[in-house]
């Protein structure tokens, strides 16, 4: 089965979708890195240009002209990571999304792990999460973390030591029915198993950042979301329970 949107390729299975703001020095190798790691899948980068001022958009141009896998997709003024993430799924063309950050930290030798995990588990596995062994971070970065797992972990109970770390793989069509809000992508434990889902989790190993600083900061982070956390844990205690729906013919006796 070939993909009619890029003449002569196979359709994807899975698709990598990458949210950055301004990552110009990072994009190169990380897209090799990609590419590497899942050399043999039928695969596509979806960049997320989430309003970058620098030059990742340049980069991202030039690289497109030689690697029909890669597209770029962009916001014309930045919209933060959550909504970054979900710009890149809707744009998808694969069943399957994987996630990692932009900026190097997350390792793409852990995609094909966090794949499997989900091909593996059958219909019932919604998502593999990535769980950071030895993160490099700062001790404050760290220290947030650790404050906001801790909180949400004792109110969701989703049984997820680490939300925040960008290496994850689903399911499209599930994602794009989660309700949407700005923060989405550091609840998906919680949101996957409300819609009855099993979730997984692989461990990686984290990486130092190459080039460039931090562009999702603090204000960014979950433990400051205290509304949001409490929406979702509403929606949590209201999981909806789905009808088992079938016709009765009008013969029947």
């Amino acid at each position: 089965m070939t993909d009619a949107s890029t003449p002569g390729l196979p359709a994807p299975a899975v698709t990598v979708v990458v949210p950055v703001r301004n990552e110009a020095g990072n994009v190169a190798l990380l897209v090799e890195e990609i590419a590497a790691a899942l050399a043999g899948r039928a695969f596509e980068i979806v960049y997320v240009n989430d309003g970058s001022t620098d030059a990742t958009e340049a980069e991202l141009a030039a690289l497109m002209r030689t690697r029909a896998y890669l597209r770029q997709v962009r916001h014309a003024a930045s919209c933060g990571q959550s909504a970054a993430v979900r710009s890149g799924v809707a744009a998808a063309r694969a069943p399957l999304c994987v996630t990692l950050d932009g900026d190097g930290q997350n390792d793409p030798k852990f995609l094909p792990a966090l794949i499997d995990a989900v091909g593996q588990g059958g219909a019932r596995v919604g998502l593999a999460a990535g769980q950071r062994v030895g993160r490099k971070a700062s001790g404050f970065k760290k220290l947030q973390s650790r404050i906001a797992n801790g909180v949400r972990g004792a109110i969701l109970r989703d049984g997820t030591r680490d939300t925040g770390c960008g290496l994850k793989a689903f399911r499209r069509d599930l994602f794009l029915a989660l309700p949407y809000f700005d923060g989405l992508h550091r609840f998906l434990p919680a949101l996957v198993r409300r819609e009855g889902f099993d979730v997984v989790y692989v461990d990686v190993v984290d990486r130092e950042r190459r080039h460039g600083v931090s562009n999702y900061g603090m204000w960014d982070r979950l433990w400051i979301g205290i509304l949001d956390l409490a929406g979702v844990w509403w929606l949590v205690r209201r999981r909806r329970r789905v009808p088992q729906v079938s016709e009765v013919s009008g013969d029947a006796r």
